[in-house]
């Protein structure tokens, strides 16, 4: 394991900052991988806690949340200079987390206890804690900020939390082990995966806040074994037109119209592929793949994979930073 120290930290302050990184969590590894997105160079990696699973970065681009699932804490990083800054309380085995668009609170799942926590970043402490269903983990908000998700994998739900009064205002019954959801960005639609289901549900949120499923969206490739068909991460451009969505271990990235949520290709990429991030362009899209230990890039326009590049051990989130 590669660990960052004040040799490698200095020469990062005196030059230039980088035009674009990305954090790579690596879930076995206990580090998180830093990527230049302009060069595709590893620039470092270093210490995160115990197991690094869900990452964000906060709207203005400083500071780096990464859930340290077995330390039961909310880690937080300077992205220029890496250094640890003080903790958030998180709640037991946080998983994922959403960040509200202005940058505070964090809505975080907290596996293994059945809640939702809400954290202020600034005075890091506790403002809620919001029962779900058993095993929460998916988190996405709504475009406006009123609306947060939770998917608990065990109860097979999506819920939909108000983020004035911390309640669960509607449930949506998805198919088995649900583990993400992803608003477009009008907020007309909501994707959620579901992994032993092998389906992603699409709900129509055109008329409302909360709606009801109007599509599933199933997988096909051939020589992979249905079973293998595992989706999991999603991810809308901006403009709606195609939706992403990693499989898992079908190796696979499918590629799906927006506006028909038809299955349009499947891009070959690393091992168990989890959970991906667009560039602030959308120029790419990066994959983490867990058992290749790799995250491929992803060429959006072309829809092509265009390189791979070695990380950590068993990546599992990524975040970049922001313009």
């Amino acid at each position: 394991m590669k660990t960052l120290t004040t040799a490698l930290i200095l020469p990062l302050l005196a030059g230039p900052a980088f035009a674009g990184k990305a954090f790579v969590s690596n879930e076995r590894g206990n580090t998180v991988t830093v990527i230049d997105t302009d060069s595709w160079e590893v620039l470092t990696e270093f210490d995160a806690g115990n197991r690094p699973r869900g990452i964000t970065i906060s709207p203005d681009g400083r500071h780096l949340y990464v859930c340290a699932s077995d330390d039961n804490l909310i880690r937080v990083f300077d992205t220029e200079t890496y250094e640890e800054l003080p903790s958030l309380p998180s709640g037991p085995d946080p998983e994922l987390f959403v960040l509200h668009p202005s940058g505070n609170p964090l809505y975080i799942a907290n596996e293994d206890d059945n809640l939702v926590t809400v954290t202020d970043v600034e005075t890091r402490t506790v403002l809620e804690e919001i029962p779900v269903g058993v095993e929460p983990e998916g988190m996405a908000i709504s475009p406006d900020a009123g609306i947060v998700i939770n998917t608990s994998e065990t109860t097979n739900m999506a819920h939909f939390i108000d983020t004035e009064t911390f309640e669960i205002v509607h449930n949506v019954l998805v198919d088995q082990r649900p583990r993400y959801a992803e608003y477009n960005h009008d907020g007309t639609k909501l994707y959620v995966s579901a992994e032993i289901g092998g389906t992603v549900s699409v709900i129509d949120l055109s008329d409302d806040r909360t709606g009801e499923i109007v599509d599933k969206i199933t997988f096909e490739v051939a020589g992979v074994l249905p079973e293998w068909l595992q989706p999991v991460g999603v991810k809308v451009t901006n403009d709606g037109s195609r939706v992403f969505v990693a499989l898992g271990p079908a190796n696979r990235v499918a590629v799906i119209d927006g506006e028909t949520d038809e299955v349009l290709d499947y891009l070959l990429v690393g091992q168990r592929v989890w959970q991906m991030a667009f560039t602030p362009d959308e120029r790419y899209l990066i994959t983490t793949n867990g058992n290749s230990n790799d995250v491929s890039v992803i060429d959006v326009e072309a829809e092509e994979v265009i390189r791979s590049i070695q990380v950590g051990q068993q990546p599992w989130g990524v975040a970049v930073t922001p313009d």
